[in-house]
């Protein structure tokens, strides 16, 4: 495992969204606080491989490491984007576009950041989500897809995060939780982890949707315990746009995303702030945000593009 040399901060940030100018613009100005700051990534850098790389490579050359954890928009197989990969191929298509840039990914050795803080497992993780996160009432996948019909409430996942050459998104999801469960339980029990996944281990993050039906793109049940299991000093994440501090059964979770320019207006503090993981730090502004949307502004169709 590669590892820090004792100084700087481990940093965090997710939910870049750069095909927005005003995000754009955000990343040009993020800058570490010192040369031996670490960056994490929690997904959703860019819809299109051109901008994802753009971004990665300007912060890997500012950041000692970049750490990043895929989102359900750099899987999107998008009209928009020249690279048609749909699935495991696009997915694999970005960790080779990551090592070449020197950014960590979910595939990598799992570094440990030995700075103030530390010691700590920093891993990514690409776990998907296995619709275990239904509305209230309904048993099913089925009838939870059919009640975020009737809402107007369905991400755009739907249309666009293919599962090839799985059957479906919730199989690639099973796959990935057990591979992923094998590689944390192998960490030395010494050691605690950082933990960082475009989705939230556990669910208690979505009570604050205003689409509470959303929550089915939003993780799995499967992950529920994984707080306590693999010491984890901190659960970091991303996809909600909703950033905040919260602690569930004594672990911190931090909700680090930008978001879009329209859903900066009623947050304290100007956007795009790195936000502190370790070492630990007192954050103003950022504990209990209020309520957010909860599943992206007006997609297509009354989709929601988170």
């Amino acid at each position: 495992m590669e590892s820090s040399e004792g100084r700087g901060r481990l940093l965090a940030i997710s939910d870049l969204h750069i095909g927005y100018p005003e995000n754009r613009a955000l990343v040009e100005r993020m800058r570490p606080t010192s040369d031996e700051d670490w960056l994490l990534v929690a997904g959703d850098v860019a819809e299109t491989v051109a901008d994802i790389r753009w971004a990665l490579k300007l912060l890997a050359g500012r950041f000692r490491k970049v750490i990043w954890a895929p989102g359900n928009h750099e899987l999107w197989t998008h009209q928009k984007d020249t690279v048609t990969l749909r699935g495991v191929e696009r997915y694999e298509h970005l960790v080779a576009l990551c090592r070449e840039l020197g950014v960590t990914t979910p595939e990598d050795p799992y570094p440990i950041w030995e700075g103030p803080g530390g010691p700590a497992v920093v891993a990514p993780l690409f776990l998907l989500y296995d619709y275990s996160f239904l509305p209230a009432g309904c048993a099913t996948k089925e009838q939870g897809l059919a009640y975020a019909h009737s809402t107007g409430i369905v991400c755009t996942d739907e249309f666009l995060l293919h599962p090839d050459p799985y059957p479906s998104r919730e199989a690639w999801c099973r796959a990935r939780v057990a591979e992923t469960e094998r590689r944390l339980a192998e960490i030395p029990d010494d050691l605690p982890t950082v933990l960082v996944n475009h989705y939230p281990l556990d669910r208690h993050p979505m009570n604050v949707l205003r689409y509470p039906e959303f929550a089915m793109w939003c993780g799995t049940r499967l992950t529920a315990d994984w707080h306590r299991r693999f010491r984890v000093a901190c659960m970091v994440y991303g996809h909600l746009h909703i950033p905040r501090t919260t602690h569930h059964e004594g672990v911190r979770f931090e909700e680090v995303s930008v978001g879009y320019p329209r859903e900066w207006g009623p947050r304290p503090g100007p956007p795009g702030r790195l936000r502190h993981i370790l070492p630990m730090e007192v954050q103003a502004g950022v504990r209990g945000s209020g309520p957010g949307f909860g599943g992206g502004g007006g997609g297509l169709r009354q989709r929601h593009d988170r």
